[in-house]
């Protein structure tokens, strides 16, 4: 059983009890950020969120069918009270516990269900190279995300395409797509740039972001970009728990050099994932 496997059981089994994301990650055998990120490729998702949405799921069920007591459901939810409960309900579903309680039924909100794992996203890898990458300065526009609602990548692409080649300081035509400071909540910054010689004279709307020299596995995605989320899957969920590396916490990048069409989405493209030596 693959990591995310592994946390998705882990949850399932510990619901009602306390659980945090050391030790689902623990439980899984990796770290917090590749937990993290394997977890988001997979599902779409965070791992805390998808706690809190599977718990306040099990109390709205508890609720539809009709529970005396909302203090016992938000207890046994993991909250502590009966208003912390009702804010998280209601922020998570649109409607009170009292509202849901009453209605007995759940067919205007939106569940949080058990999810099974899609292993047909798991394809053919060729084997990665490894590379000594140098430091990079990367300039360019960024977005912060989360693994929920990350679909605004592709429109920030479009919108950096006509700055590449008239960056100040630009080095070569290449374009990187960084992926850095991530947080335990599944929240990661995305940033559409060029390698600068300088973070001088950049326009103000400019994101930086300045990537170490450091050891890469390098990966080529050769299909077309809408199929790229199926290397990146692979990568998370198969290669890297079986490969004896671990994921290093810094920046992992793509790299879009001239193999790649960005007006068909066609051509080469590699992905760059840091590994600890």
């Amino acid at each position: 059983m693959h990591p995310v496997g592994k946390a998705l059981w882990y949850i399932e089994t510990r619901l009602a009890a306390e659980i945090s994301l050391g030790q689902i990650a623990c439980f899984a055998g990796v770290s917090r950020y590749h937990l993290l990120r394997a977890f988001g490729v997979a599902t779409g998702r965070s791992v805390m969120r998808y706690v809190r949405g599977r718990r306040l799921t099990e109390a709205a069920h508890s609720l539809a069918a009709g529970a005396p007591d909302i203090l016992t459901v938000a207890l046994d939810a993991g909250y502590a009270s009966h208003e912390a409960f009702t804010r998280a309900f209601r922020d998570q579903f649109g409607l009170t516990p009292e509202a849901v309680r009453t209605q007995r039924h759940l067919d205007n909100i939106t569940l949080v269900e058990p999810i099974r794992m899609d292993d047909s996203l798991i394809i053919e890898l060729a084997p990665p190279r490894f590379e000594n990458g140098r430091t990079l300065l990367i300039a360019g526009l960024g977005e912060r995300y989360t693994f929920e609602i990350n679909q605004g990548i592709p429109r920030q692409w479009e919108r950096f395409q006509p700055y590449i080649g008239n960056v100040p300081g630009q080095v070569g035509q290449a374009a990187y797509g960084v992926c850095c400071n991530g947080d335990g909540a599944g929240n990661f910054d995305y940033i559409a740039g060029v390698e600068v010689t300088s973070f001088d004279d950049l326009p103000a709307e400019f994101s930086r972001v300045r990537i170490p020299a450091r050891r890469y596995a390098v990966f080529s995605h050769g299909d077309h970009i809408s199929r790229i989320r199926a290397t990146v899957y692979t990568i998370w969920n198969k290669w890297l728990p079986t490969s004896g590396y671990r994921h290093a916490d810094a920046a992992d990048f793509e790299l879009y050099d001239d193999r790649f069409n960005p007006r068909t989405g066609t051509g080469a493209v590699e992905i760059w994932l840091p590994i600890e030596e």
